[in-house]
Formats: C-alpha cells, sequence, structure tokens
C-alpha cells in the first residue's frame, strides 16, 4: 500500500473516532451546559453556552432537593448491597467451583436462571408485603442483592474455577480450615474480580431508577436519582435544576469508577496464580 493509502486510512480512522467520541461527549455536554442556565434558556435544550452563569443551581438543588439524604439512600442501597452480593457470592463461588458434584452443578444454574429470568414488579410488591418488608431500607436492600447474585456468582465462580487447586491442598497441609484458607488465602487472590463485580453492581444499583420507584412509597427513601420529581412535574418544569440534579447523580458513579479502575488493573498482577 503507498503513502496516501495509508494517510488516507490514518485520517478515516481518526475521523470516525472523532465523530464517535462527539456521539458520547454530546449529551454529557448538554446536560453540564443547560445546569448552569436559567430556567428559561435551560428551557430550550441546546448546547449554546449561557448568559449567566448561574453556579446557583446546585445549591439549589442540593437544599430543595434534599440531596444530601437522597446521597445517603444511595450509598446505603448501592454499597451496601454490592458489598454484601460480593461477599455471599464469593463463598458460594468457592464452593460451588471447588465441590464438582452434580448437587453443585445444580445450584450453580440455578443461580444463572436469575440472569435471564424478569423481573415482576407486582408479584415483588405483594411478596415485600407478606414478608412485612415493605416501606423501609430492608425490602430495597433484599430486592438488590437478590438480583446482584447470579452475576455475581457467574463471573466469580468462573474466576475461580481458573485457579489452581493446589492452593487448598497447600493450605490444608499447613494447617488452615476452610474458613481461614478463604478468607486468608482465596480471597485476596480474587480481588480482580471482586473489584469489578463490585463496580459494575455499584454503577447498576447507583443507576437503577425503577425499583426504587415502584417499592418506595415514602420520599425520605428516594436514591439521589429521584430526587428528580422534585423540580420536574405536570404544570412546571425547571431544567436547570433537573440537568444540575443529574451532573450531581452521575458524579458518584464516575469518581467511584475512576478510583476502581486503578485497584482492577493493579489487582490482576497481584492476584495471578501460576499453574
Amino acid at each position: 500500500m503507498n503513502t496516501k493509502g495509508k494517510l488516507f486510512q490514518t485520517v478515516l480512522k481518526h475521523a470516525v473516532l472523532l465523530f464517535l467520541c462527539f456521539l458520547v461527549l454530546a449529551p454529557f455536554s448538554l446536560v453540564l451546559v443547560n445546569s448552569f442556565k436559567t430556567k428559561s434558556e435551560a428551557a430550550r435544550i441546546n448546547l449554546s453556552l449561557p448568559t449567566e452563569w448561574r453556579f446557583e443551581n446546585y445549591t439549589e438543588v442540593i437544599q430543595k432537593g434534599k440531596l444530601v439524604q437522597g446521597f445517603t439512600n444511595s450509598m446505603i442501597y448501592s454499597a451496601g448491597s454490592s458489598s454484601i452480593a460480593i461477599l455471599l457470592a464469593s463463598m458460594a463461588s468457592f464452593v460451588i467451583a471447588r465441590r464438582k458434584t452434580k448437587a453443585m452443578e445444580l445450584v450453580y444454574y440455578f443461580f444463572i436462571c436469575g440472569l435471564f429470568l424478569p423481573v415482576n414488579y407486582v408479584t415483588l410488591s405483594k411478596f415485600l408485603q407478606a414478608m412485612n418488608l415493605t416501606g423501609g431500607r430492608a425490602g430495597l436492600l433484599l430486592t438488590f442483592l437478590s438480583s446482584m447474585l447470579p452475576f455475581c456468582v457467574f463471573v466469580i465462580k468462573n474466576f475461580v474455577s481458573s485457579m489452581p487447586s493446589d492452593i487448598d491442598e497447600a493450605a490444608i497441609i499447613d494447617g488452615s480450615g476452610p474458613i481461614q484458607m478463604f478468607a486468608v488465602i482465596v480471597l485476596p487472590l480474587l480481588q480482580p474480580i471482586l473489584v469489578t463485580a463490585f463496580i459494575l453492581q455499584f454503577m447498576g444499583v447507583w443507576s437503577d431508577f425503577i425499583t426504587p420507584l415502584y417499592l418506595t412509597s415514602k420520599s425520605s427513601l428516594w436514591p439521589m436519582n429521584l430526587a428528580v420529581y422534585n423540580f420536574f412535574g405536570k404544570n412546571t418544569s425547571h431544567w436547570n435544576l433537573v440537568f444540575a440534579d443529574i451532573v450531581l447523580t452521575v458524579l458518584p458513579v464516575i469518581l467511584v469508577y475512576l478510583a476502581g479502575q486503578k485497584y482492577i488493573l493493579g489487582g490482576i498482577t497481584a492476584g495471578s496464580v501460576k499453574g
């Protein structure tokens, strides 16, 4: 291939990449720019810069939208359910991967079914009512936990299966019991996949809009993303405050992903095992 052909391919690749970057960044730019506008300017929903930068929109959103309370609820739902799900899934995955029996295989496929079965919120709400778990955080935490376990077991079990069983035998010879072996030896080796699964589940729960909407009747239990209802209604819409609320809601997820990415990359080497 001649020089002109290579140059054309390079220019074409860069043009495609720039176009894809624009498609990804345009919605974020639209939300960010309009969050600093007045109510009338933000209602036009365009990418033009505001004539007057209103930084007080964020202060108003935090106060009127009760975002501090919403942030606390979101952290409880996201971090709490994700941490419990990762711990339970890692223990279940270790047992399933090491005990290669028909019973364990059935248990594994039972978990996998949760990846494909749809969520029926009518049945789910009736079940929570029967268990007296409505009207509080416990019902939401249990719902998020049950929805996370299938995916976590799926990815962690495959990671455990790739680890040599010689580690278990060496730990048993050294006198370690099952709990000590799992907590001291196996769990640190699972760090890369545990961090990855935690971040994915944290982001999924934080962004979940439907589940809290159906299962919570009190605004005091709303997560951060439901606070948008305080500024968007049938008769009036404060789009500048809606966009500011979206920015504040997305920001923690971005920070968690950026912070966790470093641990994922570092943990792949630290948790590697030679066969």
